[in-house]
């Protein structure tokens, strides 16, 4: 399974785990599953990270998609050695598949967003 392919399942999986509390994708690996866990446990920090870097928004504003595809890719910018390059481009085209309109308003923000965070991870 491609690396695209496992971030998908992963943010969809952790954005349902969101909604009712328990799901998980058959086609999970137990290193995804791992992932999944850690991420969850650093919800909090993830979310001070993405908070600090919003300006006139708050994260409660955030649909839960975007916010679960934000945290994804702030988890592996920092807790990861993926290239700030790759992770920024599969949020974006994960934004652009599940929650971009016709405006591209949710990718410009998401964009826009990670590279401000990636800026002050990456100083």
């Amino acid at each position: 399974m491609s690396r695209t392919k496992e971030r998908e399942i992963m943010i969809t999986s952790l954005y349902a785990r969101s909604m009712s509390g328990n799901y998980e994708d058959e086609t999970m690996t137990s290193e995804m599953r791992r992932m999944i866990v850690s991420i969850e446990e650093h919800f909090t920090e993830l979310d001070e990270i993405i908070a600090n870097h919003l300006e006139n928004w708050t994260i409660d504003r955030l649909n839960y998609v975007d916010k679960m595809i934000i945290r994804f890719a702030v988890y592996e910018m920092k807790y990861t050695d993926t290239p700030f390059e790759v992770i920024i481009n599969e949020a974006i085209e994960l934004t652009k598949k599940y929650t971009n309109l016709d405006d591209d308003k949710a990718k410009s923000f998401n964009n826009k967003l990670l590279d401000k965070i990636k800026n002050s991870l990456y100083k």
